[in-house]
């Protein structure tokens, strides 16, 4: 029996003898960076690993860690995670490349966190400002429960000193790809998400990615639209229980 799933793989094949038709409308393109200019800001202190970790190491050493210890991250700690993650890594030829691939760099994905428990940082929700490389706050408060809740109930998302949260602007790709650039997308989240298992890796940290959510109460926490812009990826991160 074919499903929603089987028909948009049918669907977004490419096939040589039938492309999508038709010019790319690059005045359509929307901006690549969201922002919040009437939030609070707070700049983000550079930071490098004391004991840089070979990647075989990492590899290695990568696991899923659903057990948090109540140790806080440092505000440096995290600035590293959130550069690492999806930073802006060089600036060439007038394009800002960022440290995780993205389709036409194009990079639909945005970034946001729950602050559970980090030094000098207020507990609360916040957006990465990757083009200033700063924090934009939303609300302050505890809403671990609430996005445990809205994550299937899953009590790694409260335990966890810091949860990203992955968003998709998807007219970003859509405008060049069109329906197939929601592959490209999730593709794309997938890409920062190792990023940040490799980062928190060699940080000592651990970290935990989660796909299973009510998409709705997820994008109800962050008043997004679900149609727009909607979260599709969570990774949880702290320092692992000993």
């Amino acid at each position: 029996m074919s499903g929603i799933g089987d028909e948009f793989q049918r669907q977004t094949k490419y096939d040589p003898d039938n492309m999508p038709a038709g010019p790319i409308d690059w005045a359509a393109q929307p901006p690549l960076y969201k922002q919040y200019p009437d939030s609070p800001k707070l700049e983000l202190p550079h930071f490098e690993p004391p004991k840089p970790m070979s990647l075989h190491e990492c590899l290695k050493k990568r696991k899923s860690i659903r057990r948090f210890g109540r140790q806080p991250l440092s505000l440096p700690q995290l600035s590293w995670l959130l550069w690492a993650s999806t930073g802006i890594q060089r600036k060439q030829a007038g394009y800002q490349f960022r440290t995780a691939p993205s389709a036409g760099a194009l990079y639909p994905i945005e970034t946001y966190l729950a602050a559970n428990n980090i030094e000098q940082l207020d507990q609360g929700l916040y957006h990465y400002s990757i083009e200033n490389h700063c924090l934009e706050q939303l609300a302050r408060g505890d809403y671990s429960r609430q996005i445990a809740a809205a994550a299937l109930g899953q009590a790694v998302c409260a335990s966890a000193a810091v949860l990203f949260v992955w968003s998709a602007i998807f007219q970003r790709s859509k405008f060049k790809y069109r329906q197939r650039a929601y592959r490209y997308i999730y593709l794309d989240a997938g890409h920062i998400a190792e990023n940040l298992a490799l980062a928190a890796v060699s940080l000592d940290l651990g970290s935990c990615q989660i796909g299973a959510l009510y998409d709705d109460k997820l994008n109800a926490v962050f008043h997004l639209d679900g149609a727009a812009e909607s979260v599709i990826y969570l990774s949880a991160v702290g320092h692992p229980a000993r």
